[in-house]
């Protein structure tokens, strides 16, 4: 196995045990993107030198004995909207251009201090602001969406072309494209990652997570990403001992007894393609083989779901672009500027109604979980659609957009601020892969992690890199 197959944890061990250097891990990792990177377009720019100098660094400091982590000498991505000291952060728009990065964020610190290696800034849908990214072709069907609108990090990751990657999820950014391109996902609980230094669609939406080959490899990242957000007074705060953050020992082992898996009767399966309902539903029942018991739930609000997340989102992004809009308008794509000038119309009643009622749905979903540790279910209703494709037609005769479609799952888990991972499960007859949901009460991530686990501990073939053909 070359080293960029190699999953993260994978990785780590073998440069923990002085099997595999940083520099042969970065040079090989390096070399995919440069084999790859035509054909995906998944990194705005790549800091090749620099990695190199970072994985020489790490291999200096574990030969004199002061290993870091499992992140130590670790090639990842990062998506650009996430600062780097002295580098651009340009959204993967045209209204960035000329900016560079006075100081790192938040998380940037955090894997820097864990001596992870940085690869380079990865695409973005245009400031986060669309489920395709359409620079960006998946890493299975270059003729389909790679997702949005952490696309690039999602492509990069499933590739080889990162050993690991950081996206944001704002209705679904990350899990969309992770489940697309057959990674894992983690969307954490709202706060539980900071997000200072990190360029916002809508601050209370807004999430920052990481991409990687297998469950493990999420949970290792967010060790060392996870604290409370300081800056932000509606976050969650910190782990408490009855939710604490997961260690890697807790993920060791299929059992999952004792644990009560909620099935949604409602919503969560309707309108989807049958081929993801086949696969997800197989998922579930294999995790009951493994001892978890299944529970139906009702998922509550569902016909608000949709206006509540538009109504959050949108004004807003308008307020966030505010300056940007008014003076340079010309310069944003099409899609997202009729969005933010879409956002000027909605009033200040509209938001806070949406506010409220965000509130109510946070109080059902609290309920919920008092039934259940877990929510099972898809993560997208259709696996990866083709460039260009506008609209999906379902079979009831509904008419839905392609981002519409893609946001309607995921959405609910942005509204009420809970964790949410996202799972290969399989693929369809074209060979696409399908993502499978796991969402837990706040700070629930060892749950969500844990069932995760023990579901990709009986699958054949975690960690898969993309065949990327020409």
């Amino acid at each position: 196995m070359r080293p960029f197959e190699l999953t993260l944890g994978e990785a780590a061990d073998a440069v923990a045990n002085g099997e595999l250097s940083p520099v042969e891990l970065t040079r090989s990792v390096l070399e995919r993107i440069e084999a790859v990177e035509e054909r995906l377009g998944s990194y705005v720019a790549v800091t090749g030198e620099a990695a190199r100098r970072s994985a020489a660094l790490a291999e200096r400091e574990i030969a004199a004995g002061r290993y870091r982590g499992p992140l130590h000498g670790i090639p990842f991505g990062l998506k650009d909207l996430i600062d780097v000291a002295g580098l651009p952060t340009t959204a993967s728009s045209r209204v960035r251009e000329g900016h560079v990065a006075q100081a790192d964020s938040a998380v940037t610190r955090s894997l820097f201090d864990a001596g992870a290696v940085l690869l380079g800034k990865t695409h973005t849908h245009e400031f986060a602001y669309g489920l395709t990214t359409p620079q960006t072709h998946n890493a299975w069907d270059q003729g389909r969406v790679a997702g949005g609108s952490s696309g690039g990090s999602a492509v990069a990751v499933a590739a080889g072309a990162a050993t690991f990657a950081l996206g944001t999820d704002t209705g679904g950014s990350i899990r969309v494209p992770a489940a697309l391109n057959g990674v894992v996902g983690l969307k954490p609980t709202y706060g539980l990652i900071p997000r200072d230094g990190v360029t916002s669609l809508s601050w209370s939406l807004d999430h920052v997570g990481p991409l990687t080959r297998t469950v493990r490899d999420a949970a290792l990242v967010l060790s060392a990403l996870a604290g409370h957000d300081a800056e932000n007074p509606a976050g969650l705060g910190a782990a408490r001992p009855d939710h604490p953050l997961p260690r890697e020992r807790d993920l060791k082992g299929r059992d999952l007894k004792g644990l009560r898996i909620g099935v949604p009767a409602n919503y969560y399966f309707d309108r989807i393609g049958p081929e993801v309902e086949t696969a997800v539903r197989h998922a579930i029942a294999q995790m009951s083989d493994l001892g978890a018991e299944l529970v139906e739930v009702e998922i509550p609000m569902v016909r608000y779901i949709q206006a509540i997340q538009w109504g959050l989102m949108v004004p807003e992004a308008t307020a966030y672009h505010e300056r940007a809009l008014r003076s340079v308008p010309e310069r944003y794509g099409p899609d997202v500027r009729v969005l933010l000038e879409a956002g000027e119309l909605l009033s200040a009643g509209d938001y806070l109604r949406a506010q409220r009622a965000r509130t109510l749905m946070r109080r059902e979903w609290g309920r919920l979980f008092e039934q259940v540790d877990v929510i099972a279910a898809p993560t997208v209703p259709m696996t990866a659609a083709e460039a260009g494709q506008d609209t999906v037609e379902w079979p009831d005769g509904t008419t839905e957009s392609v981002s519409d479609a893609y946001v309607r799952l995921c959405a609910p888990a942005n509204i009420t601020g809970v964790p949410a991972l996202t799972l290969p499960v399989g693929r369809d007859h074209a060979g696409l892969p399908i993502g499978m949901q796991l969402m837990g009460p706040p700070m629930g991530e060892a749950l969500v992690l844990r069932a995760g686990h023990a579901y990709e501990s009986v699958r054949s073939d975690p960690g898969e890199v993309a065949v990327v053909t020409a």
